[in-house]
């Protein structure tokens, strides 16, 4: 696994911390792992494929989905980030 720069310089974790194992979990069939690791997992290949599909395919408000998901998966990213954060200090 590549090590988080921001954990090696500043000593803690970036909201992008997790995504690696989680796919390895994921790559392995350790499907509640990977959501434990990294919350927006599926939400992230959700918006991944989709983007993918809307490249060959005319699909119907395709932007307005795509903002949708991209706005979800901002916030699951930004809400777990703080979770992780309140309980790292107590």
């Amino acid at each position: 696994m590549l090590p988080c720069m921001n954990k090696r310089i500043f000593g803690i974790e970036c909201p992008g911390c997790g995504i690696q194992r989680s796919v390895s979990y994921l790559l392995d069939g350790n499907f509640y792992d990977a959501l434990k690791i990294y919350p927006a997992i599926y939400t992230l290949l959700l918006l991944v494929g989709f983007v993918g599909t809307s490249f060959f395919f005319n699909i119907k408000n395709a932007f307005k989905i795509k903002l949708y998901l991209l706005y979800l998966n901002v916030g699951i990213i930004i809400v777990s980030y703080i979770y992780k954060m309140i309980h790292l200090i107590h």
